[in-house]
């Protein structure tokens, strides 16, 4: 059992999967920062001098819980088409040509003749030999 468990693990799928949980985790920290310190201070300045940002007020001013801040779902939707597209430009897309590639490579050759058939070969020589 533990070892069809240790194969399992060892599979390539497996640990490709968690080299790209990793970069992934990675990579969205860089986006998160990308978006905080970029995308943000832009969509505070769309939204107004009296606003937090882009968004609405609903009820009294000033009350941060009557704020329906769409510039922090703007924010998200950005950093989910950024990550989405390094995501799928940099690990799909090389992983779908190297699976061509080897689709190709391992196209079937030749295959080598088997015993019996070299043995029934070297007969009919032979016999073809002595007539």
């Amino acid at each position: 059992m533990l070892k069809g468990f240790k194969d399992f693990l060892l599979r390539g799928n497996i640990v490709e999967l968690a080299i790209a949980v990793v970069i992934g985790v990675a990579f969205t920290a860089v986006v998160g920062t990308f978006t905080d310190a970029i995308v943000n201070p832009i969509l505070a300045r769309l939204g107004g001098v009296s606003a937090d940002g882009l968004g609405i007020q609903l009820g009294n001013e000033g009350d941060p819980t009557t704020f329906i801040n769409l510039g922090a779902v703007i924010t998200a939707l950005i950093t989910f088409v950024i990550t989405a597209a390094v995501v799928y430009f940099v690990f799909v897309v090389p992983m779908n040509h190297l699976s061509e590639r080897k689709k190709r490579g391992l196209a079937p050759a030749d295959a080598a003749p088997t015993d019996n058939e070299v043995l029934l070969e070297i007969r009919d020589l032979l016999r073809a030999q002595q007539k």
